[in-house]
């Protein structure tokens, strides 16, 4: 029983020692989207797509697609859904942005972006998928953004016992501090 561990620990140290002294591309893709209205009754997003190359060696052909936006609701204001990059090199990052426009309200769950690339030692493109996005709540009534409400907050709750405190701290800073008004008079009569 105990060999047949050990033959077992042997093998899966070897696979794990093959596996990670291999050169390849290993690419990681975040998906953002940013909401903004420019008028009442049109959203724009801005999604943008951040790719890594996070793995030991270049990925060639590198093609970024992002076309799950279905174009009855989306209209592209700039910029492209897709984009190919010739490399990326280990350790380099690669962005990509473009704008979309609706005016159709309703909720909207996106899918990942789906990147390909090619690595030199296999013939098969290899696929990545970008981070999911949350769903969005496209032209949704939100209330306004009430920017100093918290601080309004805390005053209200705690600015009566800060003025108290200050005032304390005031009062006594002056009690214990010496006077110069004082120490000049003293100064004066020694002559």
């Amino acid at each position: 029983m105990a060999p047949t561990r050990s033959l077992a620990l042997l093998c899966a140290l070897l696979l794990a020692a093959f596996c990670t002294s291999s050169a390849a591309p290993f690419l990681v893709a975040h998906k953002k989207v940013a909401l903004t209205r420019p008028k009442p009754g049109v959203e724009r997003l801005a999604v943008s797509l951040d790719l890594y190359n996070q793995g030991s060696a270049t990925a060639y052909d590198v093609t970024i697609n992002d076309d799950s936006w279905p174009k009855e609701a989306f209209e592209l204001i700039s910029g492209e859904v897709s984009k190919t990059l010739e490399r990326l090199e280990p350790g380099s990052t690669a962005s990509h942005v473009f704008v979309l426009e609706t005016k159709a309200q309703g909720r909207f769950q996106g899918s990942p972006a789906v990147i390909k690339y090619r690595v030199p030692t296999k013939a098969v493109l290899q696929e990545a998928y970008s981070t999911p996005i949350l769903p969005l709540d496209i032209l949704a009534e939100r209330p306004p953004v009430q920017k100093f409400e918290f601080v309004k907050k805390l005053v209200a709750k705690y600015g009566a016992l800060v003025s108290v405190v200050s005032f304390v701290l005031a009062f006594i800073y002056l009690v214990a501090s010496p006077s110069k008004s004082s120490g000049a008079k003293s100064g004066k009569k020694r002559r």
